[in-house]
């Protein structure tokens, strides 16, 4: 073959591939459903940051972060993608403990003995920084009166704590989860784990450190955890970055246990980039267990950044780990079946890493990609090509082939090619095959 580097002799190993690793009536608009949408869809329009949305006897209902509409906003549907109607205040007063106007991240689940019970953050006049506190009501939209006159959790000295949510193992062991704000004070932040008794006001035990800030793209900032679990596996869902902007994004950690450790995912779950721009800074994620399907509930920046709007997206699971519809997830080329052609270490590759010498009737590249919902979604290939425009066949489980075409970059040079394909719910096999001239594969994308 006419290239500067030498073709391999042998055969190239054949490797197991593996999948990459949600008081008056006002409507609230709501975007159209769409079958094939494969984008995060905008539910509510409007200002409703930091969703948590559970289902109450058929009907959901969401609440968030204050705004106009009062200290907790509530909003009901009967179905996650709308239409959303707001129903008015769920918090009209807070707890004697709290002033006004900071009163965010707000949780409601209902207790064994039929009540509601609200964990929400708001900022502490003894000790002026953000602390949670808890209400009852006996309907989900309210009025919730506060428990007590002391907050339920309030660490000053790490800076106070934020984002509380519930989490009620298979054992039927309850827990609460919180962030400490240590980052309001130039200090790391962490994810903590108490358990509490049923009435889920009650702590039992010390509380566990479950994660902690220290990636750069952190900027020292995880917060909004929320736990579920996966077959034998605990998925510990964030939040990181800055919240002002495109940064702000959503990703997760892993245990086999629930106190851990817990181990963080090698890439965000969502980003700004990872979803194509559809939504900007996709944070502040609820997750939405339900027997047609799980979603992802989460708020991204709307209006020039004025407001953020609720956003819901198919959620699926991949051998226990997330993967969100319409959210890019990378599988390395490498990682997958080869026939004749081989792997080729580079810097300038993901990983790096690629795969090179696919240059035979019968060399390919196979791997395994997942899709959490049946329909249309796109692969992009990543790759380099030169001397001249290249070109492979991509089939999608032994289908049809599709030709897709790599114009020329020069080697070392990594681009990417759309290509748009059907995939079944769940595991998928992609391939593609050598069909003209000569291209590296570095890695696929799948959205």
């Amino acid at each position: 073959m006419p290239r500067t580097r030498s073709p391999v002799v042998s055969a190239c190993l054949a490797l197991a591939s593996i999948a990459a690793t949600l008081v008056g009536v006002q409507l609230v608009t709501a975007a159209p459903a769409a079958a094939a949408t494969t984008a995060p869809q905008l539910v509510v329009n409007g200002d409703f940051p930091d969703p948590d949305v559970t289902r109450f006897d058929g009907v959901y209902y969401a609440y968030s972060t204050n705004n106009g509409f009062g200290n907790v906003p509530v909003a009901s549907a009967t179905s996650l993608t709308g239409p959303w109607t707001r129903r008015g205040n769920a918090l009209p007063s807070l707890g004697a403990w709290a002033s006004g106007g900071l009163t965010w991240a707000p949780e409601v689940t209902r207790r064994a003995d039929g009540r509601y019970l609200l964990y929400y953050t708001a900022r502490s006049t003894a000790v002026g920084r953000q602390c949670i506190g808890a209400a009852l009501a006996t309907s989900p939209i309210g009025p919730f009166t506060p428990v007590g006159t002391q907050p339920l959790v309030c660490n000053g000295g790490e800076g106070g704590d934020i984002d509380a949510s519930s989490f009620v193992d298979s054992t039927g062991a309850r827990y609460l989860l919180y962030k400490d704000d240590g980052n309001a004070i130039g200090q790391p932040t962490s994810l903590w784990l108490q358990g509490v008794a049923a009435d889920g006001l009650t702590f039992q035990g010390g509380r566990v450190e479950l994660l902690r800030s220290g990636r750069p793209e952190e900027n020292g900032v995880i917060e909004a955890p929320v736990l579920t679990k996966v077959g034998a596996q605990y998925v510990l869902f964030y939040s990181l970055g800055s919240y002002g902007g495109d940064a702000y994004q959503t990703s997760y950690a892993t245990s086999a246990s629930l106190t851990g450790p817990y181990t963080k995912a090698y890439r965000s779950l969502l980003t700004t980039d990872s979803v194509n721009g559809a939504v900007r800074g996709p944070g502040g994620a609820d997750v939405v267990r339900d027997p047609a399907g799980d979603h992802l509930v989460f708020h991204g920046w709307i209006n020039n950044y004025s407001a953020r709007g609720m956003y819901v997206a198919a959620l699926g699971w991949s051998g226990g780990f997330p993967v969100v519809r319409g959210s890019r997830v990378r599988t390395e080329a490498e990682r997958g079946t080869l026939n004749r052609c081989s792997i080729r270490s580079t810097t300038t590759a993901s990983q790096g890493q690629a795969v090179a010498y696919i240059d035979y009737a019968d060399s390919w590249v196979q791997l395994s990609v997942f899709a959490p919902r049946a329909g249309a979604y796109t692969v992009y290939v990543a790759y380099a090509a030169g001397f001249g425009d290249a070109q492979h066949t991509l089939t999608v489980n032994g289908g049809s082939p599709t030709t897709v075409n790599y114009p020329n970059t020069g080697w070392e040079t990594w681009r990417q090619v759309p290509v748009n394909v059907t995939l079944a719910a769940g595991t998928n096999t992609v391939r593609l095959t050598f069909l003209s001239r000569w291209a590296e594969l570095d890695y696929f994308e799948v959205a």
